[in-house]
């Protein structure tokens, strides 16, 4: 199916800036009319350098932002505490805690390969030479689940640019980083450690295929891939690598973790499609996080408009 609407960046104005709720919470606290759940919710993990909440920030800061289709924008807290990062671990809530402590800073992201002007980049200069932009976009989870992301960052292309694909370049392998004293996960043998992703050109210069540095206005947080990751709208969540610290252009498809693990199940391309069950499981419907009802999953995840012409040639039952 064909979607008319274009994803819509949102300005960092329109969502409650994370000091604004602190201080509306306060104003609560001194009033004395917190709720018993939120003071009870106080004894979870406050803001982190990496922006996750703790004692005095258990829900983290609001949005009233919708998507193109209407629908709300998750909870900061479902963002940060329901995550697929095993590198940490295989239990999604065990990952906010058991990624606390994870260092971010220095952090450098080496581009190279098929390119005449390679480059490694400091965090601190892909902040300030990349015009930070915010897109909500749904994320969608090969498992069924999905959420509503208000996403801060900017377009892939415009890095690429910089250093100049070369006319035999035809796809992009990305790297997550690999330290398995702060990873305790990457310790797993039943996984090609460390987590590989790819793209092909095309889909890496797409407009809606972001590098993102935060979420709800804040630096990304650590269980969501701090401080960089890839954001891939219209594929299945996992390819949407975290915490990357190689790019390279290549001519040659990439290895992936998951297709990897599970070639019958993970394809390359992994775009969402209802039409194509997993192995396991439909893919038809799935359940947004927050909500007790399945909606109907929509094709490349409500983004055809933009990227169905990369696969007009292409079966995706089978190229899946």
């Amino acid at each position: 199916m064909n979607n008319k609407f274009k994803s819509i960046p949102v300005k960092s104005s329109e969502i409650t800036p994370y000091s604004q709720y602190l201080s509306r919470r306060d104003f609560l606290k001194a009033a004395g009319i917190v709720t018993g759940s939120a003071l009870l919710a106080a004894c979870a993990p406050g803001v982190t350098e990496s922006g996750v909440p703790e004692d005095e920030s258990p829900v983290g800061p609001t949005s009233n932002q919708t998507d193109e289709f209407g629908d709300p924008v998750n909870s900061f807290n479902d963002i940060t505490n329901y995550n697929n990062y095993y590198e940490f671990s295989t239990n999604k809530e065990a990952v906010a805690p058991l990624s606390k402590d994870f260092t971010t800073s220095p952090w450098t992201v080496e581009v190279y390969g098929m390119v005449n002007n390679p480059k490694t980049y400091a965090i601190e200069d892909i902040l300030k030479n990349f015009t930070q932009e915010e897109r909500i976009y749904r994320l969608r989870c090969v498992e069924a689940w999905s959420m509503v992301i208000p996403w801060t960052g900017f377009p892939l292309a415009s890095l690429l640019k910089e250093v100049e694909p070369t006319s035999t370049a035809q796809y992009v392998r990305f790297e997550t980083v690999y330290r398995p004293e702060e990873m305790k996960g990457q310790g797993s043998p039943f996984y090609p450690w460390p987590y590989q992703e790819g793209l092909r050109l095309d889909e890496a210069m797409n407009d809606l295929t972001i590098l993102a540095t935060g979420l709800y206005g804040l630096p990304m947080p650590n269980p969501n891939g701090a401080p960089i990751r890839l954001v891939v709208p219209w594929k299945y969540g996992f390819k949407s690598i975290k915490s990357i610290v190689k790019i390279e252009l290549t001519d040659e498809r990439p290895q992936t973790l998951w297709n990897t693990v599970g070639p019958t199940e993970y394809g390359f391309y992994s775009n969402v499609n209802p039409d194509r069950p997993h192995p396991r499981w439909s893919q038809a419907t799935e359940r947004r996080i927050g909500e007790f009802s399945r909606r109907p999953t929509l094709m490349f995840n409500g983004y055809s408009e933009q990227v169905a012409h990369m696969y007009a040639d292409m079966d995706l039952n089978l190229y899946y």
